[in-house]
């Protein structure tokens, strides 16, 4: 994992609270002039890239994150394209996670000290196959059978 995207993504993360804060208010009793009226745009909704790559840092920081996860995570932040991170976060990061969940569930079956009520658990959240349920197992339901 490269530390120096974290460390930016930690930084921009704590900073922009400070930044947008210390920024004088704009409220005024009188319409808004052409100079201060924001410009309207069809992607006002849409992310930019500095934004798409601090939603991938933090990805980046979160432990839970896989290998496939961080490895496509990296290459996207190498690659700089901002459609192909929107993408990805749209839907290739669901697919990476749920890949990784279940290689996680792949070790825990593997562990030969797994009870067998967690076996069953584990095999239930891998015949239903969604990535619901592959997250639902591992953030919930491991700890409610064991």
């Amino acid at each position: 994992m490269r530390l120096h995207r974290v460390a930016s993504g930690i930084a921009v993360g704590i900073l922009a609270p400070a930044v947008l804060l210390a920024t004088p208010s704009f409220a005024t009793t009188a319409a808004p002039t052409a100079a201060t009226a924001p410009a309207a745009s069809s992607s006002a909704d849409e992310p930019d890239a500095d934004d798409l790559r601090v939603a991938i840092a933090r990805i980046l920081a979160d432990p839970a994150s896989g290998r496939r996860v961080t490895r496509e995570a990296n290459a996207l932040l190498d690659a700089n394209d901002p459609e192909a991170m929107r993408a990805w976060l749209e839907t290739g990061y669901r697919i990476g996670q749920a890949e990784d969940d279940r290689v996680a569930i792949a070790r825990i079956l593997a562990d030969p000290s797994t009870s067998p009520a967690l076996r069953g658990a584990a095999n239930a959240a891998l015949d239903a196959n969604t990535p619901q349920a592959l997250r639902h197992f591992l953030e919930v339901g491991r700890y409610q059978v064991a």
